[in-house]
């Protein structure tokens, strides 16, 4: 039997959490032994455990942003080389075929791989287009370890290609698989106040709805002045922010929160913390996704699936997903004005939205879903690399 270690930095529930539970769905269907690793035990452990793979935990340096300046590259260093060690025994026990490592963040797994004989894969889950070039080089260089670079969108691979261009070969798109709700959405839009069989909607009311985390590369803030201006027309529209931040980020939580009990924001603002997506999207007339930054953009497949109208900011991934006009809403990134425009639209317009919620859920069904990326990851990590490993005996 073939064996697959999966090597991942977190333990929660977000995008590239999630695409890996999908990772490992594929590679146990495709027959694999599936081990991955992870930081601590967490949700994402019981998810794996969930899908037929077994968990281990260890301690790794994570690549963070307050990493890039030079005493933070140096304290990285001094990590990793200590790192290495613990990471080159656990591969040499498991003795996996092939090593997926999951995500740039955590680049020692892929020189640990190469120091235990094991030629890894990376999948990258980024795309600093916007990061000064030495940032951008340095982020991808690990990957020439790699025998294969898996991206989740052409806008990851051209930012991989451009600061290293010896990649181009070996990297290639493999957009994310997302699942759908656990029951068939309702169609249409509830603007008009509850027809699509919101319990919770009120006459007149609108609720838009933002998942993921609280982050300024998320546009939260952008979310908060949208609704803002929609309220200031005199509008009933009500926000609810679905996420956590990151642990040194709480200060963007914070200002959230100060911004959201202004006088124009007040009473109109939730933030719910890590929540059910389903659940919100659910209760939701229009999702919302205004990322400044978006390699891909699961939160904008998963609202389609659901049913419900988006818009998103035309960038990166996100432009690649929503086909504007026809199965969503793109509007200029780290804009509140098109976005409350946007939102706009929508709420005035529940045939259209409805219209748009329609050819959403089917095009991110055919083109997004859960089980053709598991048989391509399934391929990518099992199938071709067992053939590969028995070729010389044949």
């Amino acid at each position: 039997m073939t064996t697959v270690l999966l090597a991942h930095a977190s333990v929660e529930l977000y995008g590239s959490d999630l695409q890996l539970v999908e990772t490992a769905a594929g590679c146990v269907d495709a027959g694999a032994d599936v081990v991955v690793v992870l930081p601590g035990d967490g949700p994402l452990a019981e998810r794996m455990r969930d899908v037929g793979a077994r968990v281990e935990t260890l301690d790794m340096p994570v690549l963070r942003k307050a990493h890039l300046t030079p005493r933070g590259i140096v304290a990285l260093g001094v990590a990793t080389l200590r790192a290495l060690g613990p990471m080159t025994r656990l591969i040499r026990r498991v003795r996996p075929d092939t090593v997926l490592v999951n995500t740039l963040t955590i680049p020692a797994w892929l020189a640990a791989a190469r120091l235990a004989g094991v030629a890894p894969v990376c999948h990258v889950h980024e795309a600093e287009a916007d990061a000064r070039w030495v940032v951008r080089v340095g982020l991808a260089a690990p990957l020439l370890l790699a025998r294969a670079v898996v991206v989740n969108s052409a806008a990851a691979r051209d930012v991989v290609v451009s600061a290293v261009p010896a990649l181009r070969r070996r990297t290639r798109v493999v957009y994310n698989g997302v699942p759908g709700p656990p029951e068939v959405p309702v169609a249409g839009s509830g603007a008009d106040g509850g027809a699509d069989g919101r319990a919770d909607a009120a006459p007149g009311s609108a609720h838009v709805v933002l998942v993921g985390r609280l982050s300024p590369r998320k546009g939260s803030d952008v979310a908060l002045e949208a609704v803002a201006l929609l309220r200031g027309t005199g509008r009933d529209v009500r926000l609810t922010l679905c996420g956590s931040v990151f642990a040194g980020y709480e200060w963007f939580e914070d200002q959230l929160r100060v911004r959201a009990a202004a006088d124009d924001l007040a009473g109109a603002v939730d933030l719910v913390g890590y929540a059910d997506p389903w659940e919100w999207f659910a209760r939701g007339d229009v999702v919302v996704v205004p990322s400044r930054v978006e390699p891909f953009g699961n939160v904008a497949v998963q609202a389609m699936l659901a049913g419900r109208p988006v818009v998103a900011s035309r960038t990166q991934g996100l432009a690649e997903i929503v086909k504007d006009g026809e199965t969503g809403l793109l509007v200029r990134p780290d804009d509140p004005v098109a976005l409350a425009d946007a939102i706009a639209e929508l709420l005035d317009d529940p045939a259209r939205a409805s219209t748009l919620a329609a050819a959403g859920r089917q095009d991110a069904t055919e083109r997004f879903g859960a089980q053709r990326y598991r048989a391509q990851m399934g391929r990518l990590l099992v199938v071709r690399r067992a053939v590969v490993r028995v070729a010389p005996e044949g």
